[in-house]
């Protein structure tokens, strides 16, 4: 049997991806209670990885993709075994599919975050156990599964949650149609919306600027196109204009799939000049008429020049739920991706 693999949430079906976030859902509300201070239980909500060891290839360092995936692993009575780019041979003498073969012999699955995308793909193509997409230069899968958490934990927010009959993962509250903006660079994290939230109900109007550098690459229209997601996308080069209507309001990193370091500050200071204008902030969004009861995402970390102090740190944020749940996400795609082999 071939191990099944996941790049893009484009791979999965709607009911995959319900089935996913309801089981999410399910093992936050089972875990939480094992990790109160004098918790009265020990027992743990799934034992699918006991005796087993997820690898964490990383090339790229991470913060809640790390945290997340090593007690995601532990609550499911397994072993994350850290793997950065200082500490094995792969990119140094070692190519990703005999790197794959290798770990993947020794471990039952790989959760990889990469630089460019092609990297995972070899990793995939040789492994012998499933491999999960942490991140790469094309998509971010498990962001937006918990964005989409998120979302549904929160949808007593949004106006015609209450007679919504959208949907719905089970066990949890169905979403209205929503409009979500997205305002910055075309990054991984918009990539994975662009090919899911338009299959769930919702439209998307994302705002960048004019240059085509900042647009999604082909690769990414190609499966935008395949799981016929394009009439439901608005692309602008005004920020006011993506906002326009909107009920979620999301950005990220203006250097996302840039490479900048130091002796590149003429590109830093052309990207910070390209997207001036571009700062989540009340001011814009009110400009550019979204709901008046707009939320905020942000994957995290945060620039203030991507989103000022107000919106990050108010009331509209979700930012914070929006991080902790990706444990719960990870958790369920490791329940089922490693420890059953099935999405």
């Amino acid at each position: 049997m071939a191990p099944p693999h996941l790049m893009t949430l484009a791979d999965l079906s709607v009911a995959q991806i319900n089935r996913s976030l309801a089981h999410a859902a399910h093992l936050k509300k089972l875990s939480q209670p094992v990790l109160k201070p004098n918790a009265t239980t020990t027992k743990l909500p799934s034992n699918s990885l006991q005796h087993k060891s997820i690898a964490l290839l990383f090339s790229k360092r991470s913060t809640r993709t790390r945290v997340s995936a090593e007690t995601a692993a532990a609550l499911l009575g397994g072993r994350a075994l850290f793997l950065g780019k200082e500490d094995i041979q792969l990119g140094v003498n070692e190519s990703a599919g005999d790197t794959a073969k290798v770990i993947g012999s020794m471990c039952q699955g790989i959760f990889a975050r990469v630089g460019e995308h092609e990297e995972i793909e070899e990793l995939a193509r040789h492994s012998p156990v499933p491999v999960l997409n942490a991140l790469s230069s094309l998509w971010h899968p498990t962001q937006i599964m918990a964005d989409l958490l998120t979302l549904h934990e929160h949808a007593h927010l949004f106006s015609g949650a209450s007679s919504s009959k959208g949907n719905a993962p089970e066990g949890l509250p169905a979403l209205p149609p929503l409009t979500i903006a997205w305002v910055g660079d075309s990054s991984n994290v918009l990539h994975d919306m662009l090919v899911t939230y338009p299959r769930l109900g919702h439209k998307i109007r994302v705002g960048t600027p004019s240059n085509p550098k900042y647009h999604a690459p082909s690769a990414v229209w190609d499966r935008i196109k395949e799981v016929n997601c394009e009439k439901g996308i608005f692309w602008t080069d005004d920020p006011r204009e993506a906002v326009k209507g909107a009920d979620v309001v999301v950005t990220d990193t203006w250097f996302g799939r840039a490479r900048i370091s130091m002796g590149q500050e003429h590109e830093k200071a052309q990207r910070l000049k390209d997207f001036n204008g571009f700062q989540v902030t009340e001011q814009l969004c009110k400009e550019g008429g979204a709901n008046p009861n707009w939320k905020f995402l942000h994957c995290l970390p945060r620039k203030e020049h991507e989103v000022d102090d107000e919106v990050f740190h108010g009331p509209r944020s979700l930012v914070f739920p929006e991080a902790e749940n990706r444990k719960w996400t990870i958790m369920a795609m490791f329940d089922q991706l490693f420890g059953h082999w099935k999405l």
